[in-house]
């Protein structure tokens, strides 16, 4: 008996009854047959073993789907699950995702893992690979499964199974002797994982608890065939140069310690790059009419709960007690911006308004997920917050995205991605509100011809936002910028202005940052150049490097002329060669050198050499100077390494 499924082409495939996903591929082509690691069923994800039915949509997925990458690598984490459990009968299994490039899996060990341990690891995963066991999915009681799970030792899979109702179907994964607690898709063999690599191993407490059991995360990556393992492998040795951890103690710009676990100390060089990238921030506020305020850090319990905080994000605030009451250290800066708001009375004809702040927030993160600058527990956001009329809305939008695109080309990502993200469940507001905000972010992108994709779902608790991704030397994506159309922090803070009929009515409120965080795109960037900063944001511009003591008093003479027209230098007056010096500045990535011998002295010139570049000449002092202070105030864009 057939029956028909269609396809995401539209056309309708017949099949016999009792077809599977696999069945599904094979029919299409032994091709895609080959590739398919999984398939969707009127879009929900399933193995390819899966029964279709008459009347199914149908879509298969290969690895280079988001979902078949996920799917590739959560069956590579049970192969190394696998693995370690064939070599430490004893450990003891938590959880496996797929992750970002990779997977991890998190094990209870008898002891520490070593390198020696990870090769052995690696090669049981090649044994298992080989012997290409089928992987099939089986679906038991809760109590089927907690026997299961006991008999076998596996006290964090019973910890959890005894957390479901007892009504709960689970679903169970087997390859060979090994079975894992899974809502899967897998693959359907593990002889399908072509190419891997255990990366790393780290200590992870479980469940991110620090109260909790201590674990061991191995991390590690997996591909269809070797040249893209090998090609990924590459990537990560380039972005292991470019670690914004590795060059921030390398160039002297910033530093954690145990005192302040996620807390960064900026030292001098760091401090001097922060303050430039506000400098620029701030120049651009006032040429497009922003007006800059300060809030406080810490403001009492109940405008977290009037902004709606308190229920959205209140596990990731810090809290302290003043006059016997309950006080939040800020996470946003949204609410303090609404008070100022309030303390006037607003015409139409002062709308829109533009609020700017850098406002220092602190977020509570769990300590596994700190990471240098990309993950801190407190950081500045260059927050800026509009208040229009809904006639302004589509402008305001057009101008914010006019201001990134300004920002971004100045700091070399010529390459980005936008995404459009819908309402979230445990949302606030009406559904004519988020209708019409959604409907203005759409409608704008749609009208400057911006290429983006929609993300349902992943809106903030008060309103849709568009994201803006950039893309990275290395082809990374960052999230920084952000814009978010607002209706209901004006309602839940009674904002109001005085329309042309005179009448009170609601403004809305644009939340919008560029940077994002000045610490988390200072990384960014940092990684992007490879810490080869251009001229006007270098912590040192010039290093002066005199080739003998008798040089040494023209050299304080360009130095100081140099700093006269605010251009940061460095003396270097040491004993060593020139050819020592040149390579200390090359080496602290400064972008000009400035060679003085005799002749530089008796011409009253220097002798310049740009990083990468080698020699550029012998102009005079003041053509010097008056060179580089135009190119620092042009803030050329990076020289991409």
């Amino acid at each position: 008996m057939s029956m028909k499924v269609g396809l995401p082409d539209g056309t309708q495939l017949e099949m016999n009854e009792g077809a599977t996903l696999g069945d599904v591929a094979a029919a299409i082509g032994p091709g895609l047959a080959r590739v398919a690691v999984a398939g969707k069923i009127n879009g929900r994800l399933a193995d390819l073993s899966a029964p279709v039915a008459n009347g199914d949509s149908v879509r298969l997925v290969t690895f280079s789907d988001p979902e078949g990458r996920d799917t590739f690598r959560h069956t590579s984490s049970h192969i190394m699950a696998q693995a370690v459990k064939r070599l430490m009968p004893e450990a003891r299994l938590e959880d496996g995702p797929a992750i970002e490039d990779g997977f991890f899996y998190d094990i209870e060990t008898p002891r520490a893992l070593t390198p020696e341990d990870l090769a052995q690891i690696e090669a049981e995963m090649e044994k298992i690979v080989a012997a290409d066991l089928p992987i099939r999915r089986r679906e038991i009681s809760r109590g089927e499964a907690i026997a299961l799970f006991q008999q076998r030792g596996e006290k964090f899979k019973v910890e959890f199974l005894a957390s479901l109702p007892d009504s709960e179907t689970i679903s169970i994964y087997e390859q060979g002797e090994f079975v894992d607690l899974c809502r899967g898709p897998h693959l359907p063999s593990t002889g399908r994982v072509k190419a891997f690599k255990i990366l790393s191993v780290a200590g992870a407490y479980r469940k991110g608890d620090q109260t909790r059991e201590q674990l061991q995360r191995l991390y590690g990556t997996s591909f269809p065939d070797k040249k893209m393992l090998k090609e990924y492998l590459l990537f990560l040795e380039e972005a292991k140069k470019r670690d914004h951890r590795k060059l921030g103690r390398e160039l002297d710009l910033f530093s954690f310690h145990d005192e302040g676990p996620g807390f960064p100390f900026f030292h001098a060089n760091g401090t001097i790059l922060y303050n430039e990238l506000m400098a620029f921030c701030r120049e651009e506020l006032a040429r497009r009419g922003y007006q800059e305020v300060m809030t406080p850090m810490i403001l009492n319990e109940e405008l977290w709960h009037r902004s709606g905080h308190w229920d959205h994000y209140r596990d990731n605030m810090y809290f302290t007690r003043i006059d016997e009451r309950t006080f939040a250290i800020k996470p946003m800066n949204c609410p303090g911006g609404l008070l100022i708001y309030k303390t006037k009375l607003y015409s139409y004809r002062d709308l829109p308004l533009r609020v700017a702040e850098f406002g220092r927030v602190h977020r509570h993160e769990l300590s596994g997920v700190l990471h240098g600058l990309f993950r801190v527990r407190v950081f500045t956001q260059d927050d800026a917050h509009h208040f229009c009329t809904p006639e302004q809305l589509p402008g305001e939008i057009e101008r914010i995205i006019d201001m990134i695109q300004h920002f971004y080309r100045t700091f070399g990502f010529d390459e980005y991605e936008v995404f459009l993200s819908t309402r979230p469940t445990g949302s606030i507001g009406s559904d004519e509100q988020w209708a019409l905000a959604t409907n203005v972010l759409r409608g704008t992108l749609q009208k400057l011809g911006i290429p983006f994709a929609e993300d349902p779902g992943a809106g903030v608790f008060y309103g849709p936002k568009i994201d803006f991704k950039i893309r990275d030397c290395l082809k990374r994506l960052w999230q920084c910028s952000t814009i978010q159309v607002d209706f209901n922090f004006p309602e839940r803070f009674d904002l109001t202005y005085v329309g042309v009929d005179g009448a009170r009515h609601r403004p809305v409120m644009i939340h919008r940052a560029i940077f994002g965080s000045i610490e988390r795109f200072l990384g960014v960037l940092i990684e992007h150049c490879e810490g080869n900063f251009p001229l006007w944001l270098a912590p040192v511009q010039a290093a002066i490097l005199p080739i003998g003591e008798r040089h040494l008093e023209y050299a304080r003479e360009v130095a100081h002329r140099l700093q006269d027209s605010h251009i940061r230098v460095l003396l270097d007056d040491g004993q060593q060669t020139i050819g020592h010096k040149i390579r200390e500045a090359e080496l602290k990535k400064i972008p000009v050198m400035l060679v003085i011998g005799d002749r530089e002295v008796e011409s009253r010139t220097v002798a310049v050499r740009r990083r990468k570049l080698g020699n550029r000449g012998t102009p005079s002092l003041d053509a010097l100077a008056a060179d580089l202070a135009a190119e620092i105030r042009s803030r050329c864009p990076l020289p991409i390494s």
